[in-house]
Formats: structure tokens, sequence, C-alpha cells
């Protein structure tokens, strides 16, 4: 069974339109949270962990399906796994659940490039270490 972050947040009134529901672009920012919370658990603060690396990282592609709303004040969970590794990207596969209950999941591809030239480079090795744990039951690291 692969490993998951599992991160608690509650919804607060800036995120909300009138009606009290959260506005759907709100949705992205809570995966932004997801990524940086699954990298503060695989390696540590990202600043550090990319610096020390040598790479930074860029999305290139982003996806979510809404199948409820969260509502002002909803206690919800960010899970993230990783869905695939690849040779200079790796896709993330976010959930948001309230009451264990999916409200809006989708993925995140990011494609990991150098600091000093922002190409794209290969995932380095302690990194790509780090976030195999992480990789959803059945799915196998892409050669390195």
């Amino acid at each position: 069974m692969s490993r998951a972050l599992i991160h608690p947040m509650r919804v607060r009134f800036a995120e909300c339109d009138p009606q009290g529901i959260v506005f759907n672009s709100r949705y992205l920012e809570y995966f932004d949270v997801a990524m940086t919370e699954i990298w503060r658990e695989a390696l540590g603060p990202y600043e550090q962990a990319t610096a020390e690396a040598g790479v930074d990282l860029v999305v290139a592609e982003a996806g979510i399906r809404y199948r409820d709303s969260l509502r002002f004040d909803d206690v919800f969970d960010l899970r993230a796994t990783v869905r695939r590794i690849g040779t200079t990207s790796m896709v993330t596969a976010i959930a948001v659940l309230r009451d264990e209950v999916v409200v809006a999941e989708g993925e995140l591809r990011h494609v990991f490039v150098g600091r000093e030239d922002a190409r794209p480079t290969p995932i380095p090795p302690a990194v790509r270490a780090a976030f195999e744990p992480y990789l959803e039951a059945g799915a196998a690291p892409d050669p390195a």
C-alpha cells in the first residue's frame, strides 16, 4: 500500500462567494498546499529541499473534477499521492475530502527544472527516492 499525505484544513470566509460556497479557483490553491505539505513530509521544507537538489518545479498541467462544494467553516482533508514519477516530471493526485467523501479531485503535473537555467532536468535520485513511497498502488516508478 502506498503512503499518502493527509493534511487537515478549514474553509476560511475569504475563500467563499456571498453564498458561503468555496470559489472553484480556490481548489488549485488547496492543491498547492497539498504539494507544499507532501514535499515537507518527504524531503523537508520546499525551498530548502529544492535548493539542495539544485532544482525547482513548474506546473505543466492541472486538472480538477468537482463532485460537491465546500462551504464556509467546513473542515476537510487534502490527500496527496504520487501517480507517476517520470524522467523530468511527476504527477501528483490530490483529493479534497470532507467527512471522508471526495468533494474534488485532480492531478498536478510538475516538470523539474534547473534553478540556474529553468530548463527541464532529470529528477535528482534523492528526490525520486523520497517520493517513491507515495506512488499509488500498482504504479511503478519510471526508470531514472
